[in-house]
This record gives C-alpha cells, structure tokens and sequence, in this order.
C-alpha cells in the first residue's frame, strides 16, 4: 500500500517513527506534501532522508497571500529536485478566509505552469465555501492544465462530477474522511472512479479514519481508508492495494 497524500512534519513524534509505523503496516510509499516555503524545504529534507520518502512542493491555497515572482521562481527550483515527484498542494479553498480569491487563483495558475515545465503532475486542493470551488477549479484545470497530470487529492467533489473528471482523465485521491458513517456521497464517488484513475491517502495529521476519528492521522491509518474504498467498490483489499500501488507509480514515476 502507499499513501499518496500526507504532511509528515506535523504528524506527531520523529519522521523516522511515523515512516517506521507506516512500513509496519505495510505502507512502503509516502508522498509528504508541502504548504508553503518552509514546509516545501522540509518535505524535501525528509524525501532526501527516508527512502519511502519522496516529496511534493507547493504554495497551498489559504497560504497563496503574497505569491510573486520571488516565490515562483524558489517553486520552480524545488519542483526541479530529485527526490520531488510533484507540484502542489494548490488549488482554491472558499471556505476559510485566509487569501484573497485573486491571489488563490494566481497561485494556481503559476503552479500548474510550474509542473508542466518540470513535467510532474500536480496536486489540487478544493474546498468550497459561499462560492464553488469545486467548480471553479474543474473550470480552471480544464482550460490550462491539459498537458498535466492531475491528482484531485482529499476528493470532495459530488458524485455526478466524477464523470467529469474522469473525462479529463485525472485521478481522484480518497482520504479517511470516506470512512464516516455520513460519507455516502464519498464512497459512491469512490465506486464511479475507474480503477486506473482512483488513490487513496491519509492527508495526515489530518482526518484520521473513523476508528480514530478526532485523533491525529498518519500514513499507516491509510491501510483502514483503502479497506472502506475497497468495500465501496466491491473488491478485496489485496486488489485496491495492487491497483492503487500501480496507479501512484504510473503518475509519480516513483
């Protein structure tokens, strides 16, 4: 199993613990995700120490305040690394209040430029509020990151938008928050989500799973999520294990 989405310098105790965890439970690949530029550098550091480690580097939306040309650029040289395999997280997010719209949205475009030059997918966040994120950033990704990978990460968009994305060929990530007992829009978007085109992940330290819910997450919970996105889809574990290990390759190239 692999975790394709999780933020290990805030997961609780050492990364080295968290990693060592994560292996115990069969997890033998992690994608940390950077927010801003500190947290970039150290995804980076930990993909460089951990051998399941690899790492994506991105200005998350509720942090797009005060993107320019400077950031950009130091964006574009982490995005070149090695042990980096992505872009992102980036994307719009309507519900909290911490940037404004325009500097979400140029941040986002920025981004998605960033990754088709380095030819890496890119990582999408959404999360609407008053207005529709969902559906701005389906309209934004449509219209300029044709030639770009793309993984829709913590899927959160309506069922009848899966066919959407799966037109555009973009894979859809499912997070713990597809194990509660009220997430029936989830799991049915996660049965609709072709088998070359579904992930799962933690975006630990958050949203833990239902066993552990209100509790920090981290990658080895993953293994909880994939069984409920198995069952969802009516498939054995060993299954959705094998495809989601062979769908994170394929777009990580890890």
């Amino acid at each position: 199993m692999v975790d394709t989405h999780a933020h290990i310098a805030l997961c609780e105790g050492d990364s080295a613990g968290v990693v060592e965890r994560a292996a115990g439970a069969g997890v033998n690949r992690i994608l940390t995700v950077g927010l801003d530029e500190e947290s970039n550098r150290e995804a980076v550091r930990l993909a460089g120490e951990h051998e399941a480690v690899w790492a994506a580097v991105g200005r998350h939306p509720n942090s797009a305040s005060g993107w320019n040309g400077e950031a950009e650029a130091e964006l574009r040289e982490l995005a070149a690394d090695e042990h980096v395999v992505a872009v992102g997280e980036t994307g719009l997010d309507f519900y909290r209040d911490r940037a404004s719209r325009e500097d979400q949205v140029a941040a986002f475009r920025s981004q998605i430029g960033i990754a088709r030059e380095v030819s890496k997918p890119i990582v999408i966040h959404m999360r609407s509020g008053e207005s529709d994120a969902v559906g701005e950033s389906f309209e934004l990704l449509a219209t300029e990151a044709a030639e770009v990978e793309v993984v829709l990460h913590c899927f959160s968009a309506p069922p009848e938008r899966v066919a959407e994305a799966v037109a555009h060929g973009w894979f859809c990530s499912f997070a713990g928050n597809v194990t509660y007992p009220k997430a029936e829009g989830l799991r049915e978007a996660a049965r609709l989500v072709p088998g070359d085109l579904i992930l799962v992940e933690t975006d630990a330290p958050f949203l833990a799973p239902q066993s552990r819910r209100g509790k920090p997450n981290e990658p080895a919970l993953v293994v909880e999520t994939a069984r409920e996105v198995a069952a969802a889809r009516g498939v054995s574990p060993e299954e959705l294990d094998a495809t989601v290990e062979e769908n994170a390759r394929r777009v990580f190239g890890w």
